[in-house]
């Protein structure tokens, strides 16, 4: 499985030569160094783990992680489990060449966070009438039988909205910028910008 770390830069939208409008979201991808490669003898599964983006005051054992690879400790770490491509070695780069124009990716981050939400906007619920009678406008409707004394657990009420791993499957790779590492990735991905998103081929999509 083939996979980058990155930043979310923001939005912005390209043209094809037929005059219709992709919007793209840019990640600037890479480069990300390979901080321990992971074998199925040595450690009971294939991986490679990546670090994006330096880190100004590391730990003790972050740093001597990371001196194993010849490079300084990095703020953003993930591993990348399956086979490992053949050639990554440890602390080799990896950019954001290594997707192509027309792949389809799996990107992962954490959503914007809203706060405390009410129902209606945290579970999309409906509202009550808003006559001046009704005391019932925007608050939380049934919240379950009366004859089990309690509330359910996962109960759609009020509380924090947003903040969570959030992964947008199947967007596909408009551009890629090899010389800036800049990946133009079709539509949406999550949370706002500045922040580390992880970039990895796509689980329910064939390549190709």
């Amino acid at each position: 499985m083939k996979g980058i770390l990155g930043r979310k830069l923001g939005m912005t939208q390209v043209f094809t030569e037929d005059g219709n409008v992709i919007p793209v979201t840019v990640v600037e991808a890479g480069p990300c160094v390979v901080l321990q490669v992971k074998s199925l003898d040595n450690d009971g599964y294939a991986s490679v783990q990546l670090g994006f983006a330096d880190k100004k005051r590391p730990s003790k054992p972050e740093a001597g992680h990371a001196a194993k690879a010849n490079t300084v400790a990095k703020r953003y770490v993930r591993e990348f489990r399956g086979p490992v491509e053949a050639g990554l070695t440890l602390g080799q780069e990896v950019k954001a060449d290594v997707f192509a124009v027309g792949d389809f990716v799996d990107v992962i981050g954490v959503s914007k966070g809203k706060g405390t939400a009410g129902p209606i906007k945290r579970h999309n619920q409906s509202r009550g009438p808003m006559g001046h009678g009704s005391k019932y406008h925007r608050g939380v409707g049934s919240l379950g039988s009366i004859d089990a004394n309690r509330v359910f657990k996962g109960q759609t009420m009020a509380g924090r909205m947003g903040h969570e791993r959030v992964t947008v499957q199947n967007l596909q790779i408009v551009r890629v910028d090899a010389d800036r590492n800049l990946l133009l990735i079709k539509g949406a991905i999550p949370g706002p910008k500045n922040t580390f998103v992880t970039v990895r081929t796509a689980v329910k999509k064939r390549n190709g």
